[in-house]
């Protein structure tokens, strides 16, 4: 018998059932957790880069982690959400390259799970102010964390099987488009488990190709051939990620976040966020904010 671990596990953030208007409006968010939606009347948006997606009822939507977008209700929307963080055990997501947003047809099931998540959930939507300055990030993020470890095993173990469940539905063959696969070199996809968990390590090109025992050129062309990047910004896109996800759920200062996530410094820290995201930390931190105290 074929052992299969499961390496990837969800930490809940917020589920609720909320009432939208057209104040719900964003532009360009960009999270570090994941986002299911199931509407259960109005009409709204979400679009992507791929293009835009009706929001309406009787259909489940998830926006992956990192995934740009932008939400928005002309009118009314009535809206089943959960938010929640993926942890594995290499640093890797489900939807790695696949970062889209994606629509299902809800079953009794889907709607049954929700309202059981709430049930054994209760006080976990969102009801403060989206003004930064009246809600520390540190206060609102303790506090999801304390309840989560609150959580008695029968309620964790529960939840977390939900979560999985949704997340799966979206993981079907029929729905999630893989990217056309390529038998990747053993060297290149030890390589690209490496800089996972190492991102705070020196990683630069000499280093990752003499430890494939290949020379720089002929690395860098493989790498780039597989993955689609050069090795350099291939690593900075994981350790900008990975700050995201560290901005969210730590109380880190920006100087430990560069330390944990292999930035020499502050200003190349901001400077490469910047490029990779459109926004400066502070700007991406306040965002942060008004999408979630708003949903």
């Amino acid at each position: 018998m074929i052992k299969r671990n499961l390496k990837h596990t969800f930490s809940l953030l917020n589920v609720d059932y909320v009432k939208l208007n057209a104040k719900w409006n964003y532009r360009n968010v960009i999270s570090p957790y994941y986002r299911i939606y199931y509407i259960d009347s109005g009409e709204g948006e979400l679009s992507d880069a791929a293009g835009s997606l009706k929001l309406e009822p009787g259909y489940l939507y998830i926006i992956p982690s990192f995934t740009l977008c932008s939400l928005s209700c002309t009118d009314y929307l009535g809206q089943f959400f959960v938010q929640f963080f993926e942890d594995s055990v290499d640093g890797s997501s489900l939807f790695a390259d696949n970062r889209v947003i994606l629509k299902a047809k809800a079953t009794e099931m889907d709607i049954a799970l929700f309202n059981r998540l709430l049930q054994i959930n209760p006080g976990r939507g969102i009801n403060r102010s989206d003004n930064p300055k009246v809600y520390e990030k540190d206060i609102y993020y303790k506090e999801y964390q304390e309840l989560n470890n609150q959580q008695n095993i029968s309620t964790y173990l529960e939840t977390q099987a939900i979560l999985t469940m949704l997340t799966a539905k979206f993981l079907n063959p029929q729905l999630f488009k893989h990217p056309e696969q390529k038998n990747i070199p053993v060297k290149i996809a030890e390589t690209l488990n490496y800089i996972l968990v190492n991102l705070h390590q020196d990683l630069s090109v000499n280093r990752l190709a003499s430890r494939a025992n290949q020379n720089v050129d002929y690395f860098s062309r493989l790498f780039k051939q597989h993955t689609g990047a050069r090795p350099l910004n291939y690593i900075n896109e994981k350790r900008v990620e990975r700050a995201q996800y560290l901005m969210a759920t730590s109380r880190m200062s920006y100087s430990e976040i560069c330390a944990q996530t292999g930035f020499i410094n502050l200003s190349y820290f901001s400077k490469t966020f910047k490029k990779l995201t459109g926004t400066s930390p502070s700007e991406y931190k306040k965002q942060m904010y008004q999408v979630c105290f708003n949903h």
